[in-house]
């Protein structure tokens, strides 16, 4: 698969937590760093996510913001 995201970060599944319609899926991308994503429950159902699960998040915005 071809994606036009750079920012490309393997990691784990270190929690889901449903939701009426969307859920948030917790990614441990290393080094103590843990990216969130708020996806639809039937995103979730059609992957088939699950705890432990090895996944690539995709990340791709318009907006790059950095604080100190």
């Amino acid at each position: 698969m071809k994606i036009s995201a750079r920012n490309q970060f393997s990691g784990r599944i270190t929690e889901i937590k449903p939701g009426a319609v969307n859920g948030t899926v917790k990614v441990d991308i290393g080094n103590g760093m843990i990216v969130t994503a708020s996806i639809t429950e039937e995103a979730i159902a059609d992957l088939a996510l699950g705890q432990g699960d090895a996944v690539t998040v995709f990340i791709k915005a318009s907006d790059v913001l950095i604080g100190k």
